[in-house]
């Protein structure tokens, strides 16, 4: 083989190995100098906001060109409904399995922090900030942009999701006058996606600096001292993809181990990067490949990204209650079900909020008073080796949501699904990751 050759196979069919090594050679490079890979921060940072810079584009003209095939107008809205019924009930389930594992195993206890020692300073205190000035509304007052541009600028998916369906549905009402903008849009979008395959080639790069620099900046001490902590979240994590999504993985007819096979260089990719946003464009031309709809996933992808943080769920149920038991506070039953109702409304929308999982969580101490919001201290430390397993569990619940909801509509080609699983039905040239 050539080396051209060798080099076109590394990253296109087998990108995911490519990226798995980058991510080894990474830890690697950020344990044995740390400053050299805390010093590779903007070029993983770089790699992720090509991606980004992308998003905004994709997501308008994927609802476009989805809503103007629909049908209907009313099939939109009842393709939403479902998807938002299936959002509330995982994000829910998420919840509830963070305090039930918490509850379980107290990893806090022991520690009997003193809250007058600790003192709220740099990104903690910013997060702090941004979460007292957080209302249960914010989420609704934010989805509508300050101009139409801006809808694209402000890095808010909310945003651009009402900005897309609005003008998605004036097209949809000119009728054959509208049909020539929705073949331009589509063309616009297939040059979106075309510049994400290009992107994608950085891929490993991306993957290599953002590895580097995790371990680079804060190294194995700041893992080892909360280490009990991160390792029960990844087993949390790693249970609830396995036990919660396969159960409804088998409610659609597949196997969730190959669903995960089938979107192994995204799972790696958000590994490395701890983003799960950069897979967006992708997952979303892979799960219509997979069988379902591109009118649902247009739809559902986007809105998902937004209100379906699965891993943020987890995540703010198992931090809220280690805060509280490493300051001695005994949460009742009835006050767990309290945090959990106001999770349930400020976990929603934090999609295009840097360090959204960190604010939404001091935003609902601040609010509810029962547990001291200096306790964020405690895990700031290891909040980079947290996010990753929130990224993961995320990516996870939105690979499945287009399924459910294509499933539910009664489209989902199950059938052919079974067959590109199986690995029988090759990826088209058209996906990034072929």
């Amino acid at each position: 083989m050539s080396t051209g050759s060798l080099l076109r196979t590394a990253f296109t069919r087998k990108l995911y190995l490519t990226v798995l090594v980058s991510i080894v050679l990474g830890a690697i490079l950020g344990l044995a100098a740390p400053g050299v890979g805390a010093a590779l921060q903007p070029v993983g940072s770089g790699f992720i906001e090509l991606i980004q810079m992308l998003i905004a584009p994709i997501v308008f003209c994927t609802i476009v060109t989805g809503i103007a095939s629909a049908g209907e107008l009313a099939s939109v809205g009842r393709i939403g409904m479902k998807a938002l019924v299936y959002f509330e009930v995982l994000t829910t389930v998420a919840l509830v399995v963070g305090l039930l594992v918490m509850n379980a195993f107290k990893p806090g206890s022991g520690i009997h922090a003193d809250p007058g020692a600790l003192h709220l300073s740099g990104t903690a205190q910013q997060y702090a900030r941004a979460g007292a000035s957080q209302h249960w509304y914010d989420f609704l007052v934010n989805i509508i942009p300050n101009t139409l541009v801006g809808a694209f600028t402000g890095g808010n998916v909310l945003q651009v999701l009402l900005v897309s369906i609005l003008f998605a549905v004036a097209v949809k009402a000119l009728g054959e006058r509208g049909a020539r903008v929705v073949e331009a849009v589509e063309r616009i979008g297939e040059v979106m996606f075309g510049i994400v395959k290009l992107v994608m080639y950085l891929a490993p790069l991306g993957a290599f600096a953002a590895m580097a620099y995790t371990t680079g900046k804060f190294g194995a001490s700041t893992l080892a001292s909360l280490g009990g902590v991160v390792l029960l979240f990844w087993a949390t994590g790693i249970a609830f993809c396995l036990v919660v999504f396969g159960a409804v993985a088998r409610l659609c007819g597949i196997r969730i181990l190959k669903l995960y096979r089938y979107f192994k260089d995204e799972l790696l990719i958000t590994l490395g990067t701890s983003n799960y946003e950069v897979v967006m464009p992708q997952l979303m031309r892979k799960l219509e490949h997979l069988g379902c709809p591109k009118r649902i996933v247009g739809l559902v992808v986007p809105s998902g990204y937004a209100f379906n943080g699965d891993g943020v769920c987890l995540y703010l149920g198992f931090a809220s209650l280690y805060i509280a038991q490493a300051f001695d506070v005994n949460l009742s039953i009835w006050q767990q079900i309290g945090l959990l109702a106001v999770f349930m409304i400020t976990s929603k929308g934090s999609a295009g909020v840097a360090g959204a999982g960190f604010v939404i969580l001091a935003a609902t101490l601040s609010t509810t008073g029962t547990v001291p919001i200096a306790g964020i201290m405690l895990v700031l430390g290891v909040d980079r080796f947290l996010s990753t397993m929130r990224g993961l569990v995320s990516l996870c619940g939105q690979m499945l949501g287009s399924v459910v909801v294509s499933r539910w509509e009664g489209v989902f080609d199950r059938e052919r699904a079974r067959r590109v699983l199986s690995g029988r039905e090759t990826v088209r040239e058209t996906v990034a990751t072929e």
